[in-house]
């Protein structure tokens, strides 16, 4: 092949991916920004897609007919199904058809994992609400994340088992998805950094509702606590046939039950399970007077008015992510290499799950002391105590 045909080719692509990133600047100039959404609204995953889709939705009603800086928004929501698959389909989609400036999304670290050869590709900002190792790490340029990442909260967890709880034994049960595989990789990674050691390794379907079988065969190790790691309603059913078992062993969650679903759906079994969680989940352990508390207190309100519901985690991912593309559309506009550029720029950024600080090696944006461990008591979140 010819020297003038190579260059040729790479000018007809570099062309084509210049239009798809330009395509909401197009789009803005002929009256609109667009911003996608890909959530799960539907599937095992629901829980956490629909708490973020009513932030956005609220985000969108105070941006109202006026938008952002005088031009209307519309945010364009797809539901994947919780499934990859589909999740692929969907970013298609907002990036060849609608011309989005950016995605918020996805909602589970499988969809959001897949998604990402083409966002990279089509440059196309990212910023996630998956917690799963591999979405930040290591750092893809146009992918950022607001939930804390496994690392984060297995390093929180182990911490307190080493020095709140003295526990040394552990066995772990988790989703065989993406996000379940991942938390529990990453806890064996780290174990031995304090002193624990995992006895035990059993996993479950995401849409398995018994569990027994693996929580006998954990029963028969000599673990001092069960890890478990997924997303309701896994976690929830675990709770409840440990009930049933008559299971006395302590149950720690990952962040992936921090919301009112877990509770509803294990009932009597929630109470005495302990999991890490950003501290808006118990506000008085945030800073009193900080701007991370104002955040908190703002949302939750404005949140509390729109749905008579208290805010969660995955609530304030919905806010965190969708607030951080507006904030940068108002910055620098629609151009999608320009919004990658600030948010990869944020310093102390107050957002309501913690106080974020990207840059171009760190796409996670929050430190260990974002996180705090809440014990179920009487079907309330109270901090645990050692």
């Amino acid at each position: 092949m010819s020297r003038n045909r190579i260059m040729l080719i790479a000018a007809a692509l570099v062309f084509a991916v210049a239009l798809l990133a330009a395509g909401c600047d197009s789009a803005a100039k002929a009256g609109k920004f667009k911003i996608g959404a890909i959530l799960s609204l539907s599937g095992p995953a629901a829980p956490l897609g629909q708490s973020e889709q009513r932030s956005i939705n609220l985000l969108k009603t105070q941006l109202g007919k006026t938008g952002i800086n005088g031009t209307p928004a519309e945010f364009i929501i797809l539901d994947d199904e919780s499934d990859p698959a589909k999740a692929t389909t969907a970013a298609n989609r907002l990036i060849t058809q609608e011309k989005v400036c950016a995605i918020i999304g996805c909602s589970s670290t499988g969809s959001t994992l897949a998604i990402m050869p083409g966002v990279q590709k089509a440059m196309i900002p990212v910023v996630a609400m998956a917690a799963g190792t591999n979405v930040t790490q290591p750092p893809q340029m146009w992918v950022f994340s607001v939930a804390p990442g496994d690392a984060l909260v297995v390093q929180r967890i182990l911490m307190y088992f080493k020095n709140e709880m003295k526990i040394q034994r552990i066995a772990i049960l988790h989703d065989s998805n993406a996000y379940g595989t991942g938390g529990a990789d990453e806890v064996k990674a780290q174990a031995p950094r304090y002193n624990v050691t995992v006895v035990a390794d059993e996993s479950y379907g995401s849409a398995d509702t018994d569990m027994t079988a693996q929580l006998t065969k954990i029963g028969s190790t000599n673990a001092q606590e069960l890890l478990v790691w997924g997303t309701n309603p896994g976690p929830a059913s675990v709770a409840r046939d440990m009930q049933q078992l008559g299971m006395k062993l302590p149950f720690v969650g990952s962040s992936g039950i921090a919301n009112q679903t877990f509770i509803q759906l294990a009932g009597s079994a929630a109470n005495g399970v302990v999991f890490a969680a950003s501290r808006l989940i118990l506000p008085s352990t945030i800073p009193a007077g900080s701007r991370w508390a104002k955040s908190v207190n703002s949302f939750s309100a404005a949140y509390k008015t729109a749905y008579k519901m208290d805010i969660d985690t995955f609530a304030a991912y919905g806010w965190d992510a969708s607030n951080m593309i507006v904030n940068a559309i108002k910055s620098v506009g629609g151009d999608s290499a320009k919004i990658q550029a600030k948010i990869q720029s944020l310093v102390d950024y107050p957002g309501v799950d913690g106080v974020f600080t990207y840059s171009e090696t760190n796409h996670a944006g929050l430190k260990a002391d974002a996180l705090v461990m809440v014990k179920i008591e009487n079907g309330q979140w109270v901090e645990a105590m050692p």
